[in-house]
């Protein structure tokens, strides 16, 4: 999904963690998130679990459920931390174990943990504190790695689809203007402050990216059914939003009413350095 970021250069209050409304707004429709978010590519899952000293894994913003649910497949015991209750209810039920908290404020008591992961979640996290944290609550050689889907919309719908909240969305401090261009070179900024908390934090090696390129078709109603759960478009009035999905399934439809969607999916990854 898009991680609506900016540059490393911005105001601070612009850091997505920041927006705490916009974070905690994806619990509202819980069921259309586990539905329509696609799952990380095994072939991530398995490398980071190859990279593990055990089988413990601690899942930060965990959401549904959805990687939590992967790494468990992948022969992990997996707890997560979610701060949306609705979201952490959804993700229960479906035999996740979660536990309600904002990572950085999150009790671990004790608990230590081979790694730590957050799929499309750590642009939530302030990059210090939450390096931190998870430098605490690792095993000495424990792996942090977060990771983000990268999508490369085609660039008539990524045009349909920033030109749209534009009108809607005048005010909005999001502009999605950035999705006509390259995917990856606007998500840099997002890997690099997340490298740079894990080096300020002292606890851990040098980072490193592992990029994984997939791709998936999306038929008209999986990729409107998978709008609304952006994090742009969570707060549109209905209104607002009916004419953003009328807009980009129009050119959707143009295409023959299905869109093909390039993903790289980005992990930020660091050994847990030796020592308590």
């Amino acid at each position: 999904m898009p991680t609506l970021t900016r540059g490393p250069s911005g105001p601070s209050g612009s850091e997505p963690h920041r927006h705490r409304r916009v974070a905690e707004s994806f619990g509202a429709d819980a069921a259309r998130y586990d539905r329509a978010r696609p799952a990380y590519p095994d072939a991530l899952v398995h490398r980071i679990v190859a990279a593990l000293p055990g089988r413990d894994v601690l899942d930060v913003g965990a959401g549904t459920g959805i990687e939590a649910r992967q790494f468990t497949t992948a022969g992990c015991t997996v707890l997560g931390v979610e701060p949306d209750a609705r979201m952490a209810a959804f993700a229960r039920r479906g035999g996740v174990e979660v536990e309600v908290a904002r990572f950085e404020d999150w009790e671990a008591a004790g608990r230590r943990f081979d790694a730590v992961v957050a799929g499309t979640a750590w642009h939530w996290v302030d990059p210090v504190a939450g390096a931190v944290k998870a430098g605490q609550v690792l095993r000495p050689g424990g792996l942090l790695a977060p990771f983000h889907h990268v999508p490369q919309l085609p660039a008539e719908v990524a045009g349909a689809l920033a030109e749209a909240h534009r009108r809607v969305a005048p005010d909005s401090p999001v502009d999605l203007g950035r999705l006509k261009g390259s995917a990856l070179d606007a998500s840099q900024p997002l890997f690099t402050r997340i490298a740079d908390g894990i080096r300020r934090s002292g606890l851990f090696g040098a980072p490193e990216q592992w990029h994984v390129a997939w791709e998936r078709t999306y038929t008209r109603e999986e990729w409107l059914d998978q709008l609304p759960t952006f994090g742009a478009l969570t707060g549109l009035p209905p209104d607002g939003l009916r004419e953003v999905l009328d807009a980009v399934g129009a050119v959707v439809d143009a295409r023959g009413g299905q869109v093909t969607v390039p993903y790289t999916t980005v992990a930020v990854t660091a050994l847990r350095s030796g020592g308590v």
